[in-house]
């Protein structure tokens, strides 16, 4: 027995492997933020007002977003600030990566160093913010170990950098015979960060610069301060 072809349907009607089609997914609404800008942002906030005088309402309305998103992004407030400072530190490699392995005289590659590193010390749209380690995270590493880590560090980091150049140079005879390479990275380290606490108390940079000057040339023995081209 052959069926009867049907007719088609009746006007207004959906086909049946229509209607049993599933309607596509709708996606979520995007994200309204961007967490490398929002965690810049932080990060300038924590350098110009450190950790205590940052409220969270500080950090939603510098980042533009609520405290539900800033905690789901980057967990509560102290996850946030330690998360900043990592920033710091990895942004400040990148700037003074290529100085430190650099195979200049050593005078010149001291000049460079403290050059950018005032540089960033002299940044802010506000005004100087000095060195993040200095300025804010070494109030915060008395009380907060994981914080004290850090620092500790980057204190030993920046230290070992300097004590390669200063070995590289007396290998080179740049250096007097007694000097010890490892004195003069902590007498260098020690000066960066004074220039860092003085950059934020606003002294001008030609002042910082004189002072550098003088830490440098007292460094290399009194050498001639003649730099490379």
């Amino acid at each position: 027995m052959v069926q009867k072809r049907k007719g088609p349907p009746p006007e207004g009607s959906v086909p049946e492997q229509a209607a049993a089609r599933p309607e596509p997914k709708r996606r979520g609404r995007p994200r309204a933020y961007e967490p490398d800008i929002a965690l810049g942002k932080a990060l300038d906030l924590f350098r110009t007002t450190g950790f205590a005088a940052t409220s969270l309402d500080d950090l939603s309305a510098a980042t533009g977003m609520n405290r539900p998103s800033l905690y789901g992004a980057f967990g509560d407030k102290r996850e946030l600030y330690i998360k900043s400072y990592q920033r710091y530190r990895d942004n400040a490699r990148v700037a003074m990566g290529d100085i430190f392995r650099h195979d200049w005289p050593v005078r010149r590659q001291l000049e460079q160093i403290f050059a950018t590193a005032l540089d960033i010390y002299l940044s802010g749209e506000e005004g100087p913010r000095g060195c993040f380690t200095v300025m804010t995270a070494g109030s915060e590493a008395v009380a907060d170990p994981d914080i004290r880590a850090m620092v500790q560090n980057a204190l030993t980091e920046l230290d070992r950098a300097f004590a390669h150049c200063f070995r590289r140079a007396k290998e080179k005879g740049e250096l007097p015979e007694g000097a010890d390479p490892v004195v003069l990275a902590q007498l260098a380290s020690a000066t960066i960060h004074s220039i860092a606490v003085r950059a934020r108390a606003r002294v001008p940079r030609p002042e910082l610069e004189a002072i550098v000057a003088g830490a440098i040339d007292l460094m290399l023995g009194g050498r001639s301060r003649v730099s490379s081209p």
